[in-house]
């Protein structure tokens, strides 16, 4: 039914692990690791465009605040004067609150899509989507220090015995992943906090959503965790570190851009006639070209050809 999602994201996976294969050995545990890493990364450089534009959005809202506020006050009786008035501020304005929502919307069918490939890989498959049965053999003998990759903390004995390891090797492993994800989830969590106004974090709504997203989202990997396969956590811990780099350098793009805004000198007004400070430096350009001339005003030169005396 989902094949749409769990044909690409395994094609991606499986490029990967011929690269990573191809310096290391086929069945290394880090040459799957790394190809699950770079799946990722391979992703997210996808969507680093819709988040730039997530960035821009959530930007315009919060600037924005103070007008949807005078219209939830103006129109709070009637729902749909506001619906088609907010509608009508975010045309005029050009931010639309959905879209900064879709590269988390986006990530969800691609971790239920590796989810989805990794439980297809047991032993003896013949196949799984796009891995032919020497893959599928491959995956399962790879492991990390003992650790198997398509395996849970939480399986019982004999399963993990049927793949080859126990649940030793299993929380050597997986627990180090599952505390090293919830910490970064937390500091990606600060680092998106201390964008948002005061003003806004004032709210008594915004800041429980800020203390879900600081304190009760980064236990999910410390409680779920022993429910995900080992390569989920991988994708996950990988999934944070991009996210908390690609925020450090797309936050400090936009406050380049805004500071330049600021500092840059209004050439043209709206209705398209010259602004004051385009006009103060033409009028000094001539200046300096003809000096006592007035500018803008083009001075009689017939008078300096005139005899004394003479009337024109």
């Amino acid at each position: 039914m989902l094949d749409f999602i769990y044909y690409p994201v395994s094609a991606i996976l499986w490029f990967w692990h011929k690269v990573f294969g191809y310096v290391l050995e086929p069945s290394s545990g880090f040459a799957w690791a790394l190809s699950v890493i770079f799946l990722v990364f391979t992703l997210r450089a996808l969507l680093f465009k819709p988040f730039v534009h997530q960035v821009r959005s959530m930007k315009k809202m919060q600037d924005f605040a103070p007008l949807v506020r005078e219209l939830q006050e103006k129109h709070g009786d009637d729902k749909q004067k506001l619906a088609t008035e907010m509608q009508k501020l975010q045309t005029e304005q050009g931010f639309n609150p959905l879209s900064g929502c879709l590269p988390m919307l986006v990530q969800i069918p691609v971790f239920i899509g590796l989810f989805h490939v990794l439980n297809g890989f047991k032993p003896g498959a013949p196949g799984n989507f796009v891995f032919n049965a020497a893959d599928v053999a491959s995956f399962v003998e790879a492991d990390l220090f003992g650790a198997k990759l398509s395996n849970t903390l939480s399986q019982a004995p004999d399963v993990l015995a049927a793949f080859g390891t126990d649940r030793l090797s299993m929380m050597v492993v997986a627990v180090p992943l599952m505390i090293a994800a919830a910490i970064a989830t937390h500091f990606t969590a600060r680092h998106s906090l201390e964008r948002q106004s005061a003003q806004a974090a004032a709210n008594p709504q915004a800041a429980m959503t800020n203390k879900l997203m600081l304190w009760i989202f980064p236990m999910f990997a410390i409680v779920g965790g022993p429910f995900l396969p080992l390569a989920i956590l991988i994708y996950w811990l990988a999934n944070n570190f991009w996210t908390l780099g690609q925020q450090r350098v797309v936050y400090r793009r936009i406050d380049r851009e805004e500071a330049a805004s600021a500092d840059a000198p209004a050439v043209a007004n709206p209705e398209g006639t010259i602004s004051a400070t385009a006009d103060s430096a033409t009028a000094e350009k001539a200046s300096d070209d003809q000096p006592g001339e007035i500018p803008g005003v083009i001075e009689d030169r017939a008078r300096d050809t005139e005899k004394p005396g003479e009337s024109r």
